[in-house]
């Protein structure tokens, strides 16, 4: 069993029923942690750790759920927004649904979770925050100017807020993951050799390989987050981790 470095920790994790998120809290569990999961889709999740049902676009659900369970308990050690949603095309062909879609969910939805929260972390002085952007977040990508958009707002919006928190020794972060291995990189695939063109590059949508020649998996996004949120990295905050096997020639 992995060192128990979440102990009695309280974690709250968004996008926990699938993918990157639910690795992440997988791994918190593992190492006995209190977990609670919210995700928009929960119908016949089985997990170890609890998960409700929550829309994190929707500000009054967000504002709800956040009393609930302040109410059951006002600590918080470890916030994780892992939620998120992709609309993929290019500018003049995404409909408002799209663009609306990828704000509402990818930073947007981080804002009302965080701003629940913040109160707290700041009477107890003490916590971290780790937000899941992208690479995308960094460099441009044909085709995706809505999630590019909504994950570079999430990592501004991330930086101001752990300026906010630094003077309450609280820590935020940000973790930005490049093409892994979830159900959400395999649904944007259309034929057998996406995953090699992937790997190798894709020069007319100016799009580079990884130089190292893999996938990343939901775990080494994981590792990276439970890193961050230990006493390990407690000198660390205002970050942005890129994962992405060297994708962005360290952008």
């Amino acid at each position: 069993m992995e060192e128990s470095r979440f102990r009695h920790k309280r974690v709250l994790v968004t996008g926990a029923a699938s993918g990157i998120g639910r690795r992440i809290a997988e791994r918190f569990h593992a190492e006995e942690a209190e977990v609670i999961g919210l995700d928009l889709c929960i119908e016949e999740q089985e997990t170890p750790f609890r998960l409700l049902q929550l829309d994190i676009s929707d500000a009054h659900q967000v504002a709800t759920t956040c009393a609930q369970l302040q109410e059951e308990c006002a600590e918080l050690d470890v916030l994780v927004n892992a939620a998120g949603t992709l609309r993929l095309g290019d500018t003049e062909s995404l409909t408002l649904d799209d663009w609306h879609s990828c704000l509402d969910v990818n930073a947007s939805g981080v804002f009302y979770l965080m701003r629940q929260w913040i109160p707290q972390f700041k009477r107890q002085r003490s916590g971290a925050v780790i937000n899941i952007a992208s690479n995308a977040a960094h460099v441009p990508r044909m085709g995706m100017t809505a999630y590019c958009a909504s994950k570079a707002a999430l990592a501004s919006l991330s930086h101001c807020v752990g300026l906010e928190l630094a003077p309450y020794g609280v820590r935020c972060n940000l973790v930005s993951p490049g093409s892994t291995d979830t159900p959400m990189l395999r649904g944007m695939w259309q034929t057998p050799d996406d995953c090699k063109l992937t790997l190798q590059g894709l020069p007319e949508r100016y799009k580079l390989g990884i130089p190292l020649g893999k996938l990343a998996t939901p775990d080494d996004i994981a590792t990276a987050v439970l890193f961050l949120a230990s006493d390990q990295a407690g000198h660390i905050t205002l970050q942005d981790l890129v994962i992405d096997g060297g994708a962005t020639l360290g952008a």
